[in-house]
């Protein structure tokens, strides 16, 4: 098993920054890929970043150049740097792990909300 907690979430004016936090526990040796999601009302829920065991990263179009994804296995967390952020960029965001043995697990969610 593995239990996934976000945190950083707040309010925040556009152009502004946050930094999310993905705390893992758990079977956390065996955690091969880290993804933050994120879901706004009446949206379907998107994926906005993915980051390796080997670092190999990718981004949503819509966040390229303004967010960076990362981890620090010995923290057991993942981290989503948010920069520039805009109103679009309101919603609930969602860490997700994949385990080898456990498959995906993921965190309750963290509130953005960016104000213009």
């Amino acid at each position: 098993q593995v239990q996934l907690v976000e945190s950083g979430g707040g309010l925040v004016q556009a152009g502004g920054s946050l930094r999310l936090s993905c705390a893992a526990s758990g079977s956390t040796f065996s955690i091969y890929a880290i993804g933050w999601y994120r879901q706004a009302p009446g949206k379907q829920r998107e994926l906005v970043a993915t980051i390796s065991s080997g670092l190999s990263t990718n981004y949503a179009d819509s966040v390229k150049g303004r967010f960076t994804i990362s981890r620090d296995n010995a923290k057991n967390t993942g981290y989503l740097q948010m920069n520039s952020l805009k109103p679009e960029d309101t919603a609930v965001y969602y860490c997700n792990a994949d385990h080898r043995v456990w498959g995906s697990s993921w965190g309750q969610g963290t509130q953005v909300t960016v104000s213009s």
